[in-house]
């Protein structure tokens, strides 16, 4: 048995670049959301087809996160980065390229199939830290997440109402393109020393099923976050086809500035977190859930009025996060060698979620306006909040019969 070598401490640059190349990698799948109408009329297609960018995008995220995920277990986590990171830049020069909608969402879908980095930066960081500095260093690379969304709005939607939306994509493929040459550096680190493991390839993909089969706590974890997930990226594409369409007459810079109310959750949803711990994970996300559901509810009153809809934005980014948050607790307090498969399966049903709720949103936005894209949001965040009190009433149950 090879003894492994000590891994060197990640200096404060490294830990600040990996961030900022979390918050990079995940701005990609989110300059579309703003832009969404002004893509849809340069290409020529209407408010439903535009709506396959962002869905293809996201299934081919929680296809990737299924089958390239689990090569962390063969491959150093390095790696795998510098391979997936240079994918994507490669497929942001294919949108910038693409000349027909055609290529354009096939370059999309592909980057969204190598959008791996967010989730393997972690793990690699998280060997390279001090324990003490842990919780520091991962609440930092998970803020990078939140961050990077934010810009992402907020910048799509400056440059495309100053210069243009093909434009944006110019810009996303230079940064990109610079954090592919300086990620080695940042990524650099002494002493790494291959993994071993004796399961097969297939046989660890086989296994991510297995395990979800065996624990439903999980499923229902998944399935709120999937639903969740899909009021999120649903919300943003019908409201920016809303506001920028001829009736409403706001610009897309309009749109990317509203995306700013996100910066609420990077200041709220470590506290929440906080206050998750002391009353529960699950009764948590009762109270999330409610409040969300609150907040989507004055979608529909609000909505004609760039800021009123404030409000219900500012409550929806207030507890939308903490959803997530509770639901990957209940799975930190399974068997640790189990935790990342389960959370394979949690990641790629939001991921899908994400999907149809970016097909969803656009296709009933067009069948029915601001009123028929209300009703799609308030029915999915109806069953988010369902499944949360049932999955707490089902928790105590078990935990009622167990004491017996």
């Amino acid at each position: 048995m090879t003894t492994p070598t000590p891994l060197a401490y990640l200096t404060r640059t490294q830990e600040r670049a990996l961030a900022l190349t979390i918050a990079v990698v995940t701005a990609n799948a989110y300059y579309i959301h703003p832009i969404i109408g002004e893509v849809a009329r340069a290409f020529g297609v209407g408010e439903g087809e535009i709506g396959l960018v962002p869905a293809l995008n996201q299934l081919a995220l929680a296809l990737g996160i299924l089958l390239l995920l689990p090569l962390g277990d063969f491959y150093s986590n390095r790696r795998l980065c510098l391979i997936f990171v240079a994918g994507q830049t490669l497929c942001l020069g294919g949108m910038v390229l693409a000349p027909g909608f055609v290529l354009f969402t096939a370059a999309s879908t592909l980057l969204g199939f190598f959008t791996i980095a967010p989730y393997l930066i972690p793990a690699f960081a998280s060997k390279r830290v001090a324990p003490e500095r842990l919780g520091q260093v991962t609440a930092q690379l998970t803020a990078a997440v939140i961050f990077g969304i934010l810009v992402a709005r907020v910048g799509a939607g400056v440059i495309a109402e100053h210069a243009d939306w093909h434009t944006v994509y110019v810009c996303a493929f230079a940064i990109m393109a610079v954090v592919t040459g300086f990620l080695p550096i940042a990524m650099r680190s002494e002493g790494t020393a291959p993994k071993r493991t004796g399961a097969s390839y297939g046989a660890l993909i086989a296994s991510v099923f297995t395990l979800a089969a065996r624990h439903p706590d999980m499923r229902l974890s998944a399935a709120m976050q999937g639903l969740n997930f899909a009021t999120f990226t649903a919300t943003w594409l019908a409201l920016a086809l809303h506001l920028t369409s001829p009736a409403m007459g706001y610009g897309t810079d309009d749109v990317g500035f509203l995306a700013g109310i996100a910066a609420v959750s990077v200041v709220t949803t470590p506290r929440l977190g906080r206050w998750a711990d002391r009353v529960g994970p699950r009764r948590a996300r009762i109270a999330a859930a409610l409040v969300q559901f609150v907040g989507i509810a004055l979608f529909y009153p609000l909505g004609f009025s760039i800021l009123a809809v404030l409000v219900p934005l500012f409550i929806v980014n207030l507890v939308g996060p903490t959803v997530d948050v509770t639901g990957r607790m209940t799975l930190f307090t399974l068997a640790p060698d189990i935790r990342t498969r389960l959370t394979t399966s949690y990641i790629v049903t939001m991921f899908v979620g994400g999907a149809i709720g970016s097909a969803a949103g656009t296709a009933i936005y067009e069948a029915g306006g601001w009123a028929a894209a209300c009703a799609l949001l308030l029915a999915m965040s109806s069953a988010v909040l369902s499944l949360a009190i049932y999955a707490e009433r089902r928790w105590r149950r078990l935990g009622d019969a167990e004491a017996a």
